[in-house]
């Protein structure tokens, strides 16, 4: 068994663990692999022990890998960083998710940019759970004008909400905040039948992640090991 492989059965272990300690099917939760900074042979190392989903922080690097792995059937693209106008066709163009619309331009220009060939593209709104000054993301009372707007546009299909909450070390906080956030998705999936998708939970708040309601947690480090930044991100 590779070092991957190996990665990947712990993370789907833990993951099957938490949805069972709460009484849910760990089925309905989807394990979206983190491979930036990865090379391409780390995402077929993966592919080959089951993964599909996969997440790019950068738009350039991962349309570089989207062109080079398009013999992986299956392979399912999220960009999950932050996106800049100038750089919205690259992922319109090539990916299947966009989990990071925070205002409306950004949709528009999306929208915009999806070639009518294919499917319309997948997104959520972000939140800032937080508000965190750091971090991207809109306020929850925000969502509903925004959702509003977005679900007008026809080569979008607006799926969810995701969330980076602020670092956490106790579990009671983890859970606190993350229930906050699954509350939001609660009220946003009563007003439009699409919404199936809350991308909360990353390595070290999977668990509470999880128990609050995720459907999605965005796993890297765990899986490719510790991961190596070039000089300069894109």
């Amino acid at each position: 068994m590779t070092f991957i492989q190996h990665n990947l059965q712990q993370v789907r272990q833990r993951l099957g663990a938490a949805a069972e300690n709460c009484g849910r099917d760990p089925q309905q939760i989807t394990l979206l692999a983190v491979s930036k900074t990865k090379p391409v042979s780390a995402i077929r190392e993966a592919w080959q022990a089951g993964q599909r989903c996969f997440g790019e922080n950068y738009v350039q690097e991962g349309v570089e890998k989207i062109a080079q792995t398009r013999d992986l059937p299956e392979a399912e693209w999220h960009f999950i960083g932050p996106l800049q106008s100038n750089k919205s066709r690259l992922v319109a163009e090539n990916f299947s998710w966009c989990h990071t619309i925070d205002r409306l331009k950004l949709a528009q220009r999306l929208n915009d940019q999806r070639p009518s060939h294919l499917p319309p593209l997948n997104v959520l709104i972000q939140v800032n759970i937080s508000d965190e000054q750091s971090k991207s993301g809109i306020s929850p009372h925000e969502i509903p004008a925004l959702a509003q707007q977005i679900a007008l546009l026809p080569q979008l299909k607006l799926r969810g909400l995701m969330a980076i909450p602020a670092p956490e070390t106790e579990y009671q906080a983890q859970l606190a905040v993350c229930r906050r956030m699954a509350e939001e998705f609660r009220t946003l999936s009563t007003a439009y039948s699409n919404i199936d998708t809350l991308s909360l939970g990353m390595s070290d708040d999977m668990e509470a992640a999880i128990e609050a309601g995720s459907t999605m947690v965005r796993v890297g480090s765990a899986i490719f090991g510790a991961r190596h930044y070039p000089p300069s991100s894109q």
